[in-house]
């Protein structure tokens, strides 16, 4: 087996509520972007945006974003919920935001520019963990905040936040999980 598939076959996520900040080197980064590039773009449409935040930045978006679009939507939060939507991004050394920005009256339709997105994120992720960084592909209710969109440079119109990648440090190995059956998934005509 290729090393390639043998990776593919056995890779798994650590979940950012498992996983430590550590420290994501500056050359790793740089391939792991560089990676999500490199993904099918519909004859150089590119109907995505990348953002890196780590850092100070992560605490900043954190404070002024995260935890006052929480609050607003959250009026009798728990201080223990408050306390989580504070750090969200500090749980991991580098998030990376990926948006799906369309071009809606172009040739190539939404649909397939919107799976090419969703390719940058899997990319990126498969990336991350190739370098033996604990990874994860995370969408939670700040991915659909309009605010959020705006502040990552999209279009809260038409854009939309595929995915924020966290990449950290593991704490311990994660446990395998139950698999798709491939009876169930998989047909052939």
């Amino acid at each position: 087996m290729s090393d390639i598939l043998n990776f593919l076959s056995k890779r798994r996520s650590v979940t950012a509520k498992r996983m430590s900040e550590g420290t994501v080197l500056d050359d790793h980064l740089q391939l792991i972007l560089n990676a999500g590039l490199r993904v099918p773009d519909h004859g150089g449409v590119k109907p995505w945006k990348i953002c890196v935040i780590k850092g100070e930045s992560r605490k900043i978006f954190d404070e002024k974003i995260i935890l006052k679009e929480f609050k607003k939507n959250n009026k009798n939060a728990s201080e223990e919920l408050i306390k989580m939507e504070s750090s969200r991004f500090q749980r991991a050394h580098t998030i990376i935001a990926i948006l799906s920005t369309p071009e809606l009256d172009h040739k190539v339709p939404e649909w397939e520019q919107v799976l090419s997105a969703g390719a940058v994120c899997t990319t990126i992720l498969y990336a991350a963990q190739s370098f033996d960084y604990a990874a994860q592909w995370v969408t939670e209710w700040y991915a659909y905040n309009k605010k959020i969109i705006k502040e990552l440079g999209g279009n809260p119109i038409k854009d939309k936040i595929a995915g924020f990648i966290y990449i950290g440090s593991k704490n311990k190995e994660p446990k395998e999980r139950i698999r798709p059956n491939k009876d169930m998934h998989i047909t052939y005509y």
